[in-house]
């Protein structure tokens, strides 16, 4: 029987990718992610950044302006 409130079972559920850029240049500046994570090699440019993390089936939550940067969410189920 899984129990998912048991620690040390696998993780099953959602992650979280949050991928932040330069605004107007798009050049990638950092990556937090949830543990665990799937996770793709990161580039200079964010726009191949995103193209890596939604062909492994990261979904675009939202993209947010704030202070000359533009912040990506991105979830994995």
């Amino acid at each position: 029987m899984f129990c998912r409130n048991v620690i040390g079972t696998a993780w099953l559920g959602t992650h979280v990718v949050v991928i932040r850029c330069s605004y107007p240049q798009l050049d990638f500046i950092h990556l937090s992610s949830s543990d665990h994570a799937p996770l793709e090699p990161v580039s200079k440019s964010c726009a191949e950044t995103l193209s890596r993390f939604l062909s492994i089936g990261y979904k675009l939550i939202g993209a947010y302006p704030m202070n000359g940067e533009v912040i990506f969410v991105l979830t994995y189920v």
